[in-house]
C-alpha cells in the first residue's frame, strides 16, 4: 500500500458551446493609468492542446490523470442554436473527458436532447441524483438505462459512481447536480430529482462499506452549494464544481476576481473553473490512504491568442512602449499560457461547424458606442446592476406595446442575458449567439400589485441566497415600466420599501390591489427561480410569433441610436451584507 496517492486533475465548466476562443477584457494599471487589455482566449482547440499536454505529464510523472467537466455544455452561442447538442457532443468527445455532470442547460428543452446527446457522446453523463424511476419506459426521449447515464440508484438511496483503477485501489468519481432542477430548468414531468446533499452522504458511506476512500465529487451545484456540501458531508476527498461560473485564482493584478483556487472547507478543496472556456483548471493532488488531500499545487490559466487591443478612457494615443510594457505585464501573469491549440479540433470546427454561422455574422444592426456591462448581481462598481438587462426589458416593452397598448411593465430576468454588449458593430449573430441564445417565447399576464411586489423579493432573496437555499444569481430582476427599492437588511416580506410604476407619463406609486399588464419570457412567467407569484396571474397569452432576442433585434433596429444616449436606471439595492 503506497503512502501517498498521486493524481492530475484538468477541468472545465459552464462551456455553454464556447468552442471558438472568447474576448476577454483586462485592465492593468501602468503610472496610475488604467488600460483596457482585450483578447482571445480559450475554445475548445486551445483546451484541447493544454489537456493532452496536461495527459503526458501525468504519464511521464508515472500517475493517474482525470478530465472532468462540471456541466453546462449547451447553450451559450450560434453553434449551440444551429446543431442543438451534436456540435457540443462532437468536439467533447475529441477533448476526451473522463465524465461530465448534468447541467441545468442540458436539460433546459426537457429529456429529449439529453437523449439525443446522450447517444452521441463516448463518455459518461453523470447525474446521481436524478431519479428516472417514475419515467415512461414507452415515450420518445426516454433517459431510463441509457448506458451512457448515471443517474440514480432507487433501491439503494445512491448515486451510481464511475469507478477508475487508482494504485492498490479505486477511485469513484459521482456526478451530482441541482436538486432544485424543476426551478431552474425543465426536465420531463417523470423526471424527479433527489436532495443532492443526503444522496452524496448515502453515496459515500456505501462506497467506504466497500473500502473505496478515494472519492471526487463532480458537482453542478455552484460554489455555494459546494461548501454547504463539504461543511455536512464527511469522506468526500475533493469538489469539481460548476454552476456558478466562479473563477479562482488571484486575477486581481488584471482586474479580476481574487479567490483561493482550491477553496479548502472542512479539509475538502473545491476547484471550480470559471466559464465560456475562456480557462482551464490544471491541478496535481496527493491524498493519503483514507482518502483525504494532503497536498494540491495548481490553478486556472487563460489561454491568450496573439493579437492584443489596448484602449485607455482619454482619446489620447498610447504610446508604443508602453503599449509593450502592458502586453508583457499581461503575458508574464503566472496564470497566463499561450495560444497553442489541437489541429485537429480547430479544423474540425472551422470546416464542419463555422461556415452554417457565416451569413448571420455579416447581418450588421448598429453600431454600440460604448461598453455595456452585464453583471448579474448590483455591486460597488455598478450599484445598479446590469447595464445591459434594462434594455432587453425595454425591447420586450416595445414589441409587445404594439399589440397591448394597455402594457404597464416588462420584466426579466439576469439569467436570460449571458453577456455584456461590447463597442463596435452589433450583428444577428451577436444577439442569437452570445447576448441572448434563448429562443424564449414572450408571454403577456394580467396581475395584482401585491404579487409584483412578492415576485421583486422573492426574486432577489433568490439570486442573493443563490448558493444554499436560492437558485442562482440569474433570477436577479430586471424591470422596465417599474422601479423599486429593495432593502435585504429587513425582515422577509418587507424587503421592498417602495414600488413605482410609469403610467400617463408619470411615476406613479403601485397599488397593491390594482390590476397591471406585464410581459416577460415564457421562462419567468412559468414560475421559475423565484417567479412563482407570476403564476398568480389572473390571465397569460403567450405572444405569436416574437421571441425575446427577435423583440431585441427589433428594438436595436430601430431605437440603436438611443443606447448609449441614457442609461436606466430602475433599481435602488441594499444587499443583505
Amino acid at each position: 500500500m503506497p503512502n501517498i496517492y498521486r493524481l492530475s486533475i484538468a477541468h472545465i465548466n459552464d462551456t455553454h458551446s464556447n468552442f471558438e476562443p472568447s474576448q476577454v477584457k483586462f485592465t492593468l494599471q501602468h503610472q496610475q493609468q488604467s488600460y483596457s487589455l482585450a483578447v482571445n482566449t480559450g475554445g475548445y482547440a486551445r483546451l484541447g492542446f493544454q489537456i493532452q499536454q496536461a495527459r503526458q505529464q501525468a504519464e511521464a510523472k508515472q500517475q493517474p490523470f482525470l478530465f472532468l467537466h462540471g456541466g453546462d455544455s449547451f447553450q451559450g452561442t450560434l453553434y449551440f442554436r444551429e446543431f442543438q447538442g451534436a456540435a457540443n457532443a462532437h468536439l467533447l468527445n475529441l477533448l476526451k473527458p473522463d465524465a461530465m455532470v448534468l447541467g441545468n442547460h442540458e436539460i433546459d428543452a426537457g429529456n429529449s436532447p439529453v437523449q439525443a446527446f446522450l447517444n452521441r457522446i463516448e463518455f459518461p453523463l453523470m447525474a446521481g441524483n436524478m431519479d428516472l424511476s417514475q419515467e415512461d419506459i414507452n415515450k420518445a426521449g426516454k433517459l431510463r438505462d441509457h448506458p451512457q447515464l448515471l443517474d440514480y440508484e432507487v433501491d439503494q438511496g445512491i448515486a451510481k459512481v464511475l469507478l477508475k483503477p487508482f494504485y492498490d485501489t479505486q477511485i469513484a468519481i459521482v456526478g451530482i447536480t441541482l436538486d432544485q432542477m424543476p426551478l431552474i430548468a425543465r426536465p420531463d414531468p417523470d423526471t424527479l430529482f433527489v436532495n443532492a446533499i443526503d444522496t452524496t452522504r448515502r453515496t459515500i458511506k456505501a462506497l467506504h462499506q466497500q473500502n473505496i476512500r478515494h472519492i471526487v465529487i463532480l458537482s453542478h451545484l455552484g460554489i455555494d452549494q459546494d461548501r454547504e456540501l463539504a461543511k455536512q458531508v464527511s469522506g468526500i476527498s475533493l469538489i469539481i464544481g460548476g454552476h456558478s461560473h466562479t473563477l479562482q485564482g488571484d486575477f486581481s493584478r488584471v482586474g479580476m476576481s481574487n479567490m483561493p483556487y482550491g477553496e479548502t472547507v472542512n479539509q475538502i478543496p473545491i476547484f471550480h473553473a470559471g466559464k465560456y472556456a475562456e480557462t482551464i483548471g490544471l491541478v496535481d493532488l496527493c491524498f493519503d490512504a483514507d482518502g483525504r488531500v494532503c497536498q494540491f499545487e495548481g490553478d486556472n490559466f487563460f489561454m491568450l491568442g496573439d493579437e492584443i487591443n489596448i484602449s485607455q478612457n482619454s482619446e489620447q494615443p498610447i504610446p508604443e512602449d508602453v503599449q509593450r510594457e502592458l502586453i508583457t505585464d499581461l503575458r508574464q501573469h503566472p496564470n497566463m499560457l499561450n495560444g497553442a491549440q489541437d489541429d485537429q479540433i480547430d479544423n474540425v470546427i472551422h470546416t464542419q461547424y463555422r461556415p452554417a454561422l457565416a451569413a448571420l455574422e455579416q447581418q450588421i444592426l448598429a453600431h454600440i458606442p460604448k461598453d455595456f456591462i452585464h453583471t448579474r448581481l448590483p455591486s460597488k462598481h455598478f450599484p445598479h446592476g446590469s447595464e445591459i438587462a434594462p434594455w432587453v426589458s425595454r425591447s420586450m416593452f416595445k414589441a409587445t406595446q404594439l399589440v397591448e397598448p394597455k402594457l404597464d411593465f416588462a420584466l426579466h430576468n439576469a439569467g436570460g442575458v449571458r453577456q455584456s454588449l461590447s463597442k463596435g458593430q452589433l450583428s444577428v449573430a451577436d444577439v442569437f449567439g452570445r447576448i441572448l441564445p434563448f429562443e424564449l417565447p414572450l408571454v403577456t399576464y394580467q396581475i395584482k400589485g401585491q404579487y409584483i411586489i412578492e415576485v421583486l423579493e422573492s426574486t432577489i432573496n433568490a439570486a442573493t441566497n443563490n448558493g444554499i437555499i436560492g437558485t442562482g444569481a440569474g433570477s436577479f430582476p430586471y424591470p422596465y415600466g417599474i422601479r423599486y427599492s429593495y432593502d435585504g437588511k429587513k425582515p422577509l416580506g418587507e424587503r421592498i420599501t417602495s414600488v413605482e410604476v410609469y403610467r400617463d407619463e408619470l411615476w406613479q406609486p403601485l397599488l397593491q390591489d390594482a390590476l397591471y399588464i406585464g410581459v416577460s419570457s415564457s421562462y419567468t412567467a412559468s414560475g421559475r427561480e423565484g417567479y412563482g407569484a407570476i403564476l398568480k396571474a389572473i390571465w397569460q397569452h403567450p405572444l405569436d410569433n416574437k421571441t425575446l432576442p427577435e423583440a431585441f433585434i427589433d428594438f436595436v433596429c430601430q431605437y440603436g441610436y438611443k443606447i448609449g444616449q441614457q442609461q436606466i436606471v430602475n433599481i435602488n439595492y441594499i444587499s443583505h451584507r
